[in-house]
């Protein structure tokens, strides 16, 4: 099984797909006279929206559950993979890959907002949807649907929940039985709860833990702070192969941290619109600034946390092609969260095991929990045509299944099969959020324009030529910016209700 996996990952992440994410993120940043840099202190803006609606969730929230598929087990155990594999230079190109997808993130989320639905009384949306409607290749918009539920509903479910049950194992004694059973009856407490528990649920959890974990690692650095300067200019030169020690894998460095920096972020990858789809907001620009925001916090802080205390600490291995040792800095842990926990622990003796234990379970539950609003998503798509309620109670069966099935097999395997399904949705997504850029930059120089006039931004997707944007119709863009107006006039409290 893992011959024939890995030897459909070389074929789905073959160098063609790793220069494709470089290369597309790049052209829409120029494209878009780097927005994500122009529009940062807007992003922030935006994402504090508080408004909503019986169909809906804020802005924040769909934040919150983007970032809960997105902040998982590659930000911990992912870069340390890429490290062993690819060496420091890897963080590098990590970096890179969040920096430029930034673009590619608020091209498929905002046109994930322009093609959006009402389905059984909630939004829904993503790139099956813009792809129908935009592209009008309802046979392409079928094949991604179908790919995603059976990536995000089967095959990514096992890497978050393997690498519970290991991190877990190793700080507690916990065997992957148990730790099985807990995450089944959790899980399915929240998914049987519909999307609102589900937004709910991201919307206290991730902000908690991804800033909890950025708090402990800051501490970590300062402790060393000494060692950061040598740390950062190991991975600018390693990322160059400049480096002496690692200058032979120059190229593993990239490929490691192309493939992990879009396993970790996501952006263009397709899993961002969906969520953000289900934001009501009054221009689907707003929400794909939002969204760009989302890969600086998964790639930037979190991953960058993860990279500085293994290259501080030194407790992290390298290794050549064929398997040589090119740098041994921890004896006996395989890659992956191992690393981080023995890292905290040389560090905060009785705390650093269990704390990436903790760290790691809300990281990967929280993915676990956005897989399955991904794959409901494309249920719901595929039930505009079919109508097959059932379907949605076997996603359910499914992903519960795949999550106590990922806690008991093994590391290798199960990333093997992570890779592949992030791997073909990649693909899918990328290819059509080429063609179709136009109409995502079309809304951006809207947004830009509207706002150079003093007004607060409203949609109208027939003045900008654009077709089969059904949910905007009539004065659906004014009625969204009222209520939004309302929430502003409102408390705190009452704004998130």
């Amino acid at each position: 099984m893992n011959e024939l996996v890995n030897t459909l990952n070389g074929l789905v992440w073959s160098p063609a797909l790793i220069y494709l994410c470089l290369g597309v993120g790049l052209y829409f940043s120029l494209r878009g006279r780097f927005l994500q840099v122009r529009h940062f202190k807007e992003m922030i803006r935006l994402m504090f929206n508080g408004r909503t609606d019986e169909h809906g969730i804020t802005s924040f929230q769909a934040l919150t559950m983007t970032l809960a598929g997105r902040v998982g087990t590659g930000n911990i155990a992912g870069v340390a993979t890429a490290i062993t594999f690819g060496g420091p230079g890897a963080v590098f190109w990590m970096w890179m890959v969040a920096f430029l997808g930034a673009s590619s993130a608020f091209v498929e989320s905002t046109l994930g907002q322009v093609y959006k639905e009402k389905i059984d009384g909630q939004y829904r949306g993503g790139p099956a949807f813009y792809i129908e409607k935009g592209l009008g290749m309802k046979w392409y918009a079928w094949v991604f649907a179908v790919v995603t539920v059976f990536a995000c509903g089967v095959l990514l479910p096992g890497v978050q929940a393997n690498s519970i049950a290991s991190s877990v194992q190793t700080a507690l004694g916990v065997h992957p039985n148990t730790t099985a059973a807990v995450l089944a009856i959790i899980l399915g407490l929240i998914i049987f709860g519909g999307v609102k528990r589900i937004a709910r649920f991201a919307e206290f959890v991730v902000p908690f833990m991804a800033l909890g974990y950025i708090l402990v690692a800051c501490v970590i650095v300062m402790l060393n702070i000494d060692k950061l300067p040598e740390v950062i200019t190991l991975i600018f030169k390693s990322a160059f192969g400049l480096d002496a020690g690692f200058g032979a894998i120059l190229g593993l460095a990239i490929m490691w941290g192309v493939k992990r920096g879009v396993y970790s972020n996501e952006a263009g990858q397709g899993t961002g619109p969906h969520a953000s789809s289900a934001a009501a907001v009054s221009h689907p620009a707003k929400q794909g600034l939002v969204q760009g925001f989302s890969v600086y916090v998964d790639t930037l802080f979190v991953c960058s946390a993860t990279a500085f205390m293994l290259l501080i600490t030194g407790q992290y291995n390298v290794q050549a092609p064929d398997g040589s040792a090119l740098f041994t800095g921890i004896a006996g842990v395989a890659a992956g969260p191992g690393y981080v926990q023995t890292a905290m622990e040389n560090i905060m003796p009785g705390f650093g095991n269990i704390f990436v234990a903790v760290a790691l379970f809300f990281f990967a539950f929280t993915t676990i929990v956005a897989y399955y609003y991904i794959a409901e998503t494309n249920i719901a798509y595929i039930n505009r045509k079919v109508n097959r309620p059932w379907m949605t109670l076997v996603l359910k069966a499914a992903i519960i299944g795949a999550t106590v099935y990922g806690t008991v097999k093994t590391a290798d395997l199960a990333w093997g099969l992570g890779d592949l399904g992030v791997g073909l949705m990649a693909w899918l997504n990328i290819i059509a959020i080429v063609l179709m850029h136009k109409t995502a930059f079309v809304c951006l120089k809207d947004y830009e324009a509207q706002q150079k006039e003093g007004k607060e931004p409203v949609f109208h997707p027939e003045k900008l030529g654009i077709k089969n944007a059904d949910y905007w119709g009539g004065h659906r863009a004014e009625d969204n910016l009222a209520e939004e107006k309302a929430v502003e006039l409102q408390s705190p409290v009452e704004s998130q209700r």
